[in-house]
């Protein structure tokens, strides 16, 4: 039996989830308005396990939030800490996620953790000083808010099987990253070149469209409007954590309130950043480019065996 598109790139715990999905989705129907409504379902569902490690880390803040006893021998931000390191030991215990995506993950964490440090000093927002499982005023689970969406961008590009048309030379798309990450630090010295660095963007993505496919059906997307709809649900996220307490801005010290709709633009070009970490490990393959056990095959073989876990 041949192999369905996009399912060779999926761990042996989520290929056994699929083979049972699949033999309930296939009694649906092929056609029709039943058709689309299982496509959306199946979107969803797919858009839900991308978010495992996301949702997982917010679960636990929230729930920290609302029932953590105040003055527990453990503080709250290292039980976050503790309960971060839980969830991606059993991403990787459970056969969730790949040796080679772990890399991309820790690969987040650390580019976060380095932003954390510089934007706690400069007072760009900060965190409750409690817990010894810390580096100066920031506590170590804040990098693992990073790692989330390292998670979430490895995991949905295997499961959407994406592709790309119109995709910018890899080397530009770096160039780009580095004047981004390198803004978050320099607009605190420097004017601001965060518009003008969202319309280099907008040149340089504006052409590209994304194909992904869902269940039965191939769909297509311009790659900006992914980058603004991801950046839109950080942002909510964004705003559960702070009510949370897991983090304030300073105009939120005096009494929490939704954090403003400006920081969409800093998530906006955050996606930025996270789509070039990801091709490292997942490198943008054209829409009838090889599926993914070939470009796999191919890449080992060209580099002498070396692969992931």
């Amino acid at each position: 039996m041949q192999t369905p598109p996009g399912r060779a790139s999926l761990t042996s715990t989520e290929r056994a989830i699929d083979t049972r999905f699949r033999a309930a989705l296939a009694r649906l129907p092929r056609h029709g308005p039943g058709r689309w409504l299982t496509e959306f379902t199946v979107f969803g569902l797919k858009q839900a396990w991308a978010c495992v490690f996301g949702g997982a880390m917010l679960a636990v803040i929230l729930a920290a939030r609302l029932w953590y006893p105040e003055g527990a021998a453990l503080a709250r931000n290292d039980l976050l800490t503790v309960a971060a390191v839980a969830i991606q030991v059993a991403m990787v215990a459970g056969r969730l996620e790949t040796l080679r995506e772990l890399r991309v993950v820790v690969l987040f964490h650390l580019v976060g953790t380095a932003m954390e440090l510089f934007k706690t000093h400069v007072g760009s927002w900060s965190y409750p000083a409690d817990g010894v499982l810390r580096l100066g005023a920031v506590p170590l689970f804040s990098g693992f808010m990073y790692a989330a969406v390292g998670s979430y961008m490895v995991r949905v590009n295997r499961l959407f099987d994406l592709r790309f048309a119109r995709y910018p030379r890899r080397w530009v798309t770096a160039l780009v990253a580095a004047a981004i990450y390198a803004n978050f630090f320099a607009n605190h010295y420097l004017p601001d070149a965060r518009w003008l660095l969202v319309t280099v963007v907008a040149l340089v993505f504006g052409r590209c469209v994304m194909h992904f496919r869902v269940f039965r059906s191939r769909l297509r997307m311009p790659l900006l409007l992914a980058f603004l709809l991801v950046a839109f649900f950080i942002w909510l996220a964004e705003n559960i954590a702070t009510w949370s307490q897991a983090w304030l801005y300073p105009s939120q010290l005096g009494g929490w309130h939704p954090v403003s709709p400006a920081k969409l633009g800093s998530w906006f070009l955050l996606m930025i950043i996270s789509v070039v970490l990801v091709t490292w490990v997942s490198p943008p393959l054209p829409p009838d480019g090889p599926r993914p056990a070939a470009a796999t095959r191919r890449a080992r073989s060209t580099s002498g065996g070396r692969g992931g876990g």
